[in-house]
């Protein structure tokens, strides 16, 4: 029987390496994906991101790679990508698992806000299936309460998320033309919000630093954090290690 993935993400403002490259690879083992949307309708990825422009100088450096591009532009043709279900249209108990991509554009807030999704992620611990989350998609499971406890369902494992050296940096080089583009929330970083739901701030697992991007055959150039039913990532610079780990973690349920 096929594996069932959900991966939820906003109108307009998601991660293309983040929600593209995970697909593929998913795909490629024969797990069905099933995207979710605020409305039903498909989603658009952060422009920014695909073409690079508006980066300047450092579009080399930013923009998603010629891999996750390639990635997007074929999931942008996929039945069920363009078909997405909404939000309040899904239950944990159809699906073996969840993946949460980022996103730094203004669009994501509508999908980091949800309190539908915040409730769905809370399921999938309670039953205790495997969730990932990378870069903000962290922030969306942070936000998200145990029902037994009424705490984030991650304050007691450990995780690592969007750094915020790494935040700070895409801001600083970028702010001149792009303003608070990079800033999700002006005045807290990512990494500050996730650290403030943990019982032990020595849960948050920063790991090397995040100078070059992984691959299939540069698996270790990414960093990932699991604990239990719980993978985290940074950034798409961990995409790689990221997503054939969840594949394990999915094909084990």
């Amino acid at each position: 029987m096929k594996k069932r993935v959900l991966i939820p993400v906003p109108s307009y403002g998601f991660d293309p390496s983040e929600a593209a490259i995970p697909w593929k690879l998913m795909k490629e083992k024969d797990i069905e994906i099933i995207f979710i949307t605020p409305d039903g309708k498909k989603a658009t990825a952060d422009k920014l991101m695909v073409s690079g422009k508006k980066l300047g100088i450092w579009k080399s450096v930013l923009r998603a790679r010629k891999d996750a591009v390639e990635a997007y532009f074929e999931m942008e043709q996929n039945e069920l990508f363009c078909k997405p279900l909404k939000y309040t249209d899904v239950l944990e108990k159809d699906f073996d698992a969840i993946l949460l991509p980022g996103g730094h554009d203004k669009g994501a807030k509508e999908y980091l806000e949800s309190k539908t999704m915040q409730l769905l992620i809370s399921a999938f611990f309670k039953a205790k299936k495997p969730v990932a989350a990378v870069c903000h998609g962290v922030v969306l499971v942070a936000r998200s309460i145990d029902f037994d406890t009424g705490e984030s369902v991650i304050r007691n494992y450990k995780t690592t998320s969007l750094l915020k050296s790494q935040e700070l940096l895409a801001y600083n080089l970028t702010r001149l033309w792009l303003k608070d583009y990079y800033l999700t929330y002006p005045g807290l970083t990512t990494e500050d919000e996730v650290k403030s739901v943990l019982a032990d701030s020595n849960n948050f697992i920063k790991g090397p630093t995040p100078l070059l991007k992984d691959s299939h055959k540069n698996l270790k150039r990414g960093f990932i954090v699991k604990d239990k039913n719980y993978l985290s990532a940074r950034w798409p610079g961990d995409i790689y290690n990221f997503s054939l780990e969840f594949i394990k973690m999915v094909q084990e349920v």
